[in-house]
């Protein structure tokens, strides 16, 4: 990154900060207006709220691996921005804890597959004070926040040391970004050149102190979520594109995408790594993740799902009144735990094999119906309007058809991000 581009980005990240948080404490003295005139002060603690998030899974046998004395190097693309990051790593699915011997944050240099970092924004994390932790089988760590400023929509590296044998037991298993594995402690080098891969490892999430307002947006979903067939290295899953969309009208929410390729509503493996079938990359039931995926995400406040075209066409198939029930389930659920709940309608797949059939095209119809009509939601936005071919409605447009008839390639995302209404989120 050139020197100048590099002073513009933390100057305007520490502009940022400052008009934020009005300083480095807890908490922000502000003044408002009082009756007749005067300014009375009034106590406001920023808020954390996440910036990014990954949805995790266990691995199948056939993708299983392990590690020693390995950098696993990785990046990652925030929403919203503030400062005092923390990372929250997951073992879910493991079955032995996870030594770490360093874990370091730092903010990205370069575009596209660089895992490069700005000199001078390099910090170490520590664990309760203490540079090495261990994630504990089955369990979640969450660091001490760091001195960072984080830029909205910047790229954040977050570099894990592994001094011992593991097994890489929890996992999100399409990041669309290249990572990279390294032999040795080198969390804290500028670049390093190892081995790439394209998923998520331990790394689940990262949160940042906002603005007291501040509250973040869950894409819950399956692959059209997770960006399936739009462009690696690229930020274009719609749920990226939608929170720089949130950011241009200077709209201040996180937006932390989990969807999961192959995922469902209703079904879906159950269990640690090691004792899942090959279909573990798809993830437990949406049902299932839900309160770990969506409720659990620090300042969580609305959630956007699209979800349930693999219940319809993936074997065994669900009935569509089902998939209903579970989706009336997931409402419930999100309005118990305070969350606007936003539906979106099932995009159109004539033409993707596996799927398309007539009573998968009724299901789909169905469900679409349900969604327009009960309004059991608290809103509804109409992917399928936005993405379908007008003289075809059971196809995609071809402007917005990755090529398999399912999944939209960059155009459709950008499709995607537009057709969410802004004034849901005042």
């Amino acid at each position: 990154m050139p020197d100048r581009l590099r002073r513009t980005l933390l100057n305007r990240a520490t502009t940022r900060r400052a008009l934020l948080l009005g300083g480095t404490g807890a908490a922000v003295l502000a003044a408002t207006p009082g009756t007749a005139g005067q300014r009375n002060p009034v106590l406001r603690v920023p808020n954390r709220v996440g910036t990014w998030a990954a949805p995790v899974t266990a691995q199948a046998p056939r993708t299983l691996f392990t590690l020693a004395d390995h950098t696993v190097r990785q990046v990652i693309h925030t929403s919203v921005g503030g400062d005092q990051p923390r990372v929250r790593l997951s073992n879910e699915f493991g079955a032995t804890p996870v030594p770490l011997g360093a874990v370091h944050l730092a903010l990205r240099a370069g575009t596209g597959a660089s895992s490069a970092i700005i000199p001078g924004t390099d910090r170490p994390l520590t664990f309760a004070g203490r540079p090495e932790a261990v994630i504990p089988a089955g369990g979640t760590l969450i660091s001490d926040a760091a001195d960072l400023i984080v830029p909205a929509g910047s790229d954040l590296v977050i570099s894990l040391y592994l001094p011992e044998r593991t097994e890489i037991a929890t996992v999100t298993a399409r990041a669309l970004q290249t990572n990279r594995l390294v032999p040795g402690n080198r969390v804290a080098e500028t670049d390093v050149d190892g081995k790439a891969f394209g998923r998520y490892i331990f790394l689940a999430g990262v949160d940042v102190r906002a603005r007291r307002s501040t509250t973040a947006i869950v894409a819950f979903g399956d692959s059209i979520t997770c960006g399936v067939h739009s462009q690696e290295n690229a930020n274009h899953r719609w749920p990226d594109l939608f929170a720089a969309r949130l950011r241009g009208e200077g709209l201040d929410y996180g937006v932390l995408n989990v969807g999961i390729s192959g995922n469902r509503v209703l079904t879906g493996p159950a269990g640690r790594t090691g004792k899942v079938g090959g279909n573990a990359f798809a993830g437990e039931s949406g049902l299932r993740r839900f309160d770990r995926d969506v409720l659990a995400q620090p300042g969580a406040s609305h959630v956007i799902v699209l979800h349930g075209v693999n219940d319809l066409g993936r074997k065994p198939s669900a009935d569509v009144r089902e998939l209903i029930d579970g989706h009336r389930e997931l409402i419930a659920r999100g309005h118990a735990a305070g969350l606007k709940m936003i539906g979106g309608t099932m995009l159109p797949f004539a033409g993707f094999a596996h799927f398309d059939n007539a009573r998968n095209r009724k299901g789909r119809d169905t469900f679409n119906a349900w969604l327009r009509d009960a309004r059991e939601y608290d809103a509804i936005i109409d992917f399928d309007r936005a993405l379908r071919d007008p003289a075809a409605p059971h196809r995609l447009a071809a402007a917005y058809d990755s090529g398999d008839h399912l999944h939209p390639d960059d155009r459709g995302m950008a499709a995607l991000a537009a057709a969410v209404p802004l004034d849901l989120f005042p």
